[in-house]
């Protein structure tokens, strides 16, 4: 099956080819470890072919001098082929989520190159935190994080579009090097790809926690002014 392109020579040779198409695959780490830059390079790639690329920001991630930095030419134009959804709330990112699927619907699945979620986590977050000791509100908002990767996991297996999703992290209670995923078994049941990134100063790193066909294994890298590349020992 054809791949999703990353963008990137080096993550592409890293990955055997790029991104699964039919599933979803999960970046998660700290802030400022790149998770944004390998989303924004898949879409690049997906929007310069002519494909239309959505991308659900809700953290304000999608830069547009970014963009602009790793298309060089034609940038505006090329804009044209993203279709850009900001939620603001839990709610929000809920019905953006049934934008979607109305998007979808007005192309044929080969015309989408891709959809981008980031981040998954931010509004969740913000909402279990306002349902802080009320097991019922937590367990109601679980449930439609629930729906919410289903609804992106159908469209991936059906459509053959692949997904992309940001996620954040916080550190674990008993050992305080390690980190774990927001949304914690949900994310990791409905992502067939899990890609961990970390960051020790300029040194970035990108590990495969969880793939279909890959074992795991890492990729040392820099973001560089076009994109992705491959770099020496972490």
């Amino acid at each position: 099956m054809e791949k999703l392109s990353s963008g990137s020579y080096d993550l592409n040779k890293w990955l055997g080819g790029g991104y699964d198409r039919d599933v979803i695959t999960t970046f998660y780490g700290p802030g400022g470890s790149g998770k944004t830059n390998f989303c924004m390079l898949a879409v690049v790639h997906q929007a310069r072919m002519g494909k239309k690329v959505i991308f659900i920001d809700t953290e304000g991630g999608f830069s547009l001098d970014r963009f602009r930095q790793l298309l060089g030419k034609d940038a505006d134009s090329i804009l044209n082929n993203v279709v850009l959804l900001k939620p603001t709330t839990f709610d929000e990112q809920w019905k953006a989520f049934g934008r979607l699927l109305k998007e979808i619907k007005n192309y044929v699945p080969e015309q989408i190159g891709c959809i981008v979620v980031d981040s998954i986590a931010m509004l969740y977050r913000l909402q279990i935190a306002e349902a802080e000791g009320d097991k019922e509100k937590i367990k109601k908002v679980n449930g439609v994080l629930v729906r919410q990767m289903r609804m992106l996991a159908e469209i991936a297996r059906k459509k053959n579009i692949p997904i992309l999703v940001v996620n954040q992290v916080y550190s674990d209670f008993e050992d305080k090097s390690k980190v774990n995923m927001v949304g914690g078994d949900i994310l990791k049941y409905w992502s067939k790809c899990i890609i961990e990134l970390k960051r020790e100063g300029f040194k970035r790193k990108a590990i495969i926690r969880k793939h279909r066909s890959l074992p795991e294994k890492e990729f040392n890298f820099e973001i560089v002014e076009l994109g992705i590349r491959k770099k020496g020992l972490f």
